[in-house]
């Protein structure tokens, strides 16, 4: 049959009186259209089926495999840096040693007050009171607090400041008030000292 007959068939087939269960007999060309367009459902819903889950899956695998690449660049560049980091950690041991060794213990405190007593008895200065405040207690250390006012001239009292600022146990000053005493001969210095003792552990007084 050739093909211009079969185009024929086609041109005068009525697509009103076609019968499913006489697809035997309708013209190849239509058969064979028909059997494309089931092909391309089928294909089309296998792929939909079987392909895009797969395809949904390699996606996330990929989005993983990208993070792992981050994960692992991160890693080796922290293990490439390990040695000057111990170095480092090292360091900041040693300069919490020192810092610590400056912090006095709490039986040691009253001694510091002694300390700071006879400084001002070097700069003949006179103590009109030097007494501890309650301490405070912070997550790694222990504040403890004491107020101080002598009598003297400027440069005594100025020199009696440095001599507490610069002790071996770290001493820090607060709210310095300076003022005149009647006559003017002599100044009267106030301020809050602060010192701090380190926590070994919690509750504990070092």
């Amino acid at each position: 049959m050739s093909l211009n007959t079969e185009m024929r068939r086609l041109r005068d087939l009525d697509w009103r009186e076609l019968d499913i269960k006489e697809a035997g007999v309708w013209p190849w060309s239509l058969q064979l259209l028909l059997c494309l367009m089931l092909l391309g459902v089928t294909f089309f819903a296998m792929h939909w089926y079987l392909a895009g889950p797969a395809k949904q899956e390699l996606q996330q695998i990929q989005s993983q495999e990208a993070q792992l690449i981050r994960d692992y660049r991160s890693k080796a560049a922290q293990v490439a840096n390990l040695e000057m980091m111990r170095e480092q950690m090292g360091i900041l041991e040693e300069r919490m040693d020192t810092l610590r060794e400056m912090l006095p213990t709490g039986a040691e405190v009253p001694s510091l007050l002694d300390s700071i007593s006879e400084a001002a008895i070097d700069h003949q200065l006179s103590i009109d009171f030097l007494r501890l405040r309650s301490q405070v207690e912070e997550e790694h250390y222990t504040e403890r607090p004491f107020d101080i006012q002598v009598r003297g001239d400027y440069h005594r009292i100025s020199a009696f400041v440095a001599d507490v600022a610069s002790m071996p146990r770290i001493v820090t000053l607060h709210d310095l008030t300076l003022v005149p005493e009647e006559g003017g001969q002599q100044l009267r210095l106030s301020m809050l000292a602060r010192t701090y003792s380190y926590r070994q552990q919690e509750g504990g007084d070092s």
